[in-house]
């Protein structure tokens, strides 16, 4: 964080205020969730959190253990979501900022490189005031944005100097698809100005003496079959918008979960061939900077992520 307590506090006045006619996120529903309406992402005030704890499976310049707050709820209805009992379902109890703020601080005692919010998107105002009282107890690592990509670029504005790493999925190129599987058909317009909101706060990754990420944008790129998320263009995209310096982790991990096998198109994991090609393009790009996944990691289910390329062979 590199705003001081006060500036903090304003900020997540000004997010409060938001609750009252959300518009977090690209649904803008409007909800009054301050009162206790739910919105679309069915989430009130109070943040829900599913886990809080180290977790050594994000990016390699996120760990060796991230410091990771799961929380409950998401703005996306992915029909192959892997978590879908927490995303969908809402597991998880309700945490007072008070209580988040205690979590945040336990994960740095027990040695995390940072603290890494997990589909934090309709919880920004909980968020803020926890680091409010976090701050003043003497938090001091970074803030992890780790968000499915669907944020208005506006509520963005609130957590400029706030997150120090972004780490937004950009899951998909075309309205079509993200209506199909994930119930918001704006995305790839909502997505863009997202990503391009997050890069203008935190620019290129900036790594401390360890090798751990202390800023900067890392863009998530799940590889799904059949090239239904059109990662070609999103890598083709962020080359001409953003930077091809910027990094990119191309995650090789999707297999059916939740509802995919309802949908042909979504029932296999992603071939060797599929993934390959897209290693050959983010090559042709010149990207500089990009993570691989060992394709064991489709039958984990964990992110194996590996700076060391080529890909090595199928599973």
């Amino acid at each position: 964080m590199r705003l001081t307590i006060e500036e903090l506090e304003a900020r997540a006045a000004e997010a409060r205020e938001m609750l009252s006619a959300c518009a977090l996120c690209g649904h803008q529903c409007a909800a009054d969730r301050a009162s206790g309406e739910l919105g679309r992402c069915a989430c009130g005030a109070v943040a829900k959190v599913a886990s809080a704890g180290l977790h050594p499976g994000e990016e390699p310049s996120l760990g060796p253990h991230a410091g990771t707050v799961f929380f409950s709820g998401c703005n996306l209805t992915c029909v192959y979501c892997q978590n879908w009992q927490i995303s969908q379902e809402g597991q998880g109890r309700e945490m007072a900022a008070s209580e988040l703020a205690e979590a945040m601080l336990r994960l740095q005692g027990e040695g995390a490189a940072n603290i890494d919010l997990v589909s934090p998107t309709p919880w920004v105002p909980a968020i803020l005031e926890a680091l409010v009282i976090a701050g003043r107890r003497g938090l001091i690592l970074p803030i992890v944005y780790n968000t499915g990509g669907y944020d208005r670029a506006d509520a963005l504005r609130l957590l400029d100097g706030v997150v120090d790493v972004y780490l937004p999925d950009m899951r998909y190129s075309w309205g079509r698809a993200a209506d199909r599987f994930s119930g918001a058909r704006d995305y790839p317009e909502v997505n863009r100005a997202a990503v391009r909101e997050m890069y203008r706060q935190a620019g290129d990754v900036v790594f401390n003496e360890r090798q751990q990420a202390v800023r900067g944008l890392i863009v998530r790129l799940l590889v799904l079959p059949n090239g239904l998320a059109g990662v070609r263009d999103s890598l083709s995209w962020i080359a001409e918008n953003l930077s091809t310096a910027t990094w990119v982790s191309l995650m090789a991990q999707y297999a059916p979960a939740h509802r995919a096998e309802e949908y042909l198109e979504l029932a296999r994991p992603v071939s060797d061939g599929e993934y390959r090609a897209l290693l050959d393009l983010a090559d042709e790009l010149g990207f500089e900077n990009f993570y691989t996944q060992a394709p064991e990691s489709r039958q984990a289910l964990r992110p194996d992520f590996r700076r060391a390329r080529p890909f090595d062979g199928g599973a």
